[in-house]
């Protein structure tokens, strides 16, 4: 099957196999999200964007309408005025339907993606950590325990900082306007919940960090060698100040064309955030909600499945009972 998820700054599309996992990937940055917050609505170049991306994965992976394509967008779409003339155009020049979601059901698909993560790196405890989702329009707060999730999102996004302020002081002083809420959030989570050992990053700013900690850049970037890496404070202030003391260029070349202007204000919510969570470092994990999509299409087609042989067991009963005059 084929899973894309559109987010307010970057889209992110994957060739998904049960057995095997995420055995492609596209990403590219189409700027949804870019005015939204301030005119609230999606523009013309914008819609185009994503056109093009989409058909550039159609056209990549060879599918058509038969194929099973899982397609969801999250806090652009769900700010946008105009959002179901966009979602009707992007239907109309690409033939893929996507399903706008609320912030709950992003925050239960991130998790599974990062459970999965976990799991498969042998990473903490699987079943219980807390995660943070930096997008493009908001940040996603999720604490995953045994029973299930709970989660918040926050207006604070990159793509909305890096258009409404313009220094990153700028950006730490809105910041700091969250911390209570942020602060009392969690308080009360690790009231219910027992704390988890680990903070997960699964957005585009900790795992870009953790590859260039790891010696890596844009084009070279390796999920393998993200997976597990770690980002204290200090080492989150270390890649502020060298980043952003770059000309565009070669931060660009490090983090992604179109990223450059946004990484800054991801750093920021990230230092925020791993200063009220009061943890010493952040996991790095590359899963996260385009993953989930594929492992929550995997659990229903094996619980299909399931009823599907359950059905055949009754048929082939009621057949014998038949033949044998009622007697099995």
């Amino acid at each position: 099957m084929v899973a894309i998820d559109l987010g307010s700054n970057t889209i992110r599309g994957g060739l998904w196999e049960c057995d095997k996992g995420m055995v492609d990937i596209y990403e590219k940055v189409v700027r949804l999200g870019e005015g939204v917050w301030k005119e609230g609505v999606i523009s013309p170049d914008a819609t185009q964007r994503v056109i093009d991306a989409i058909n550039e994965m159609k056209e990549r992976w060879e599918f058509d309408p038969k194929t099973d394509v899982k397609a969801i967008g999250t806090e652009a779409l769900r700010r946008a005025k105009n959002r179901n003339g966009v979602l009707a155009q992007i239907r109309r020049e690409t033939g893929v339907r996507i399903k706008v979601i609320p912030p709950e059901r992003e925050a239960i698909l991130g998790a599974l993606g990062v459970e999965r993560c976990l799991r498969v790196n042998q990473i903490g405890e699987p079943h219980h950590f807390l995660m943070v989702d930096i997008g493009g329009g908001s940040t996603e707060i999720t604490l995953k325990h045994r029973q299930g999730i709970v989660s918040r999102s926050f207006p604070i996004g990159i793509v909305k900082l890096a258009e409404e302020f313009k220094t990153p002081e700028q950006i730490a002083i809105y910041l700091k306007k969250f911390r209570p809420k942020i602060r009392e959030y969690l308080k009360t989570l690790f009231a219910t919940f027992r704390k988890p050992k680990i903070l997960v990053g699964s957005s585009g700013t900790p795992t870009t960090l953790a590859n260039l900690k790891q010696g890596g850049n844009y084009k070279n970037y390796d999920k393998f060698r993200v997976n597990g890496t770690t980002l204290t404070q200090e080492e989150l202030d270390y890649w502020l100040n060298k980043l952003l003391g770059m000309e565009m260029r070669k931060r660009e070349e490090l983090v992604g064309v179109g990223r450059g202007d946004l990484i800054g204000a991801g750093i920021l919510i990230l230092k925020e955030i791993l200063k009220l969570a009061d943890y010493r470092e952040i996991v790095a994990c590359n899963d996260g909600v385009l993953e989930g999509i594929g492992v929550d299409w995997c659990k229903k087609k094996s619980i299909e499945t399931q009823l599907e042989r359950l059905k055949k067991l009754r048929e082939q009963k009621r057949e014998k009972e038949q033949k044998n005059g009622g007697k099995v």
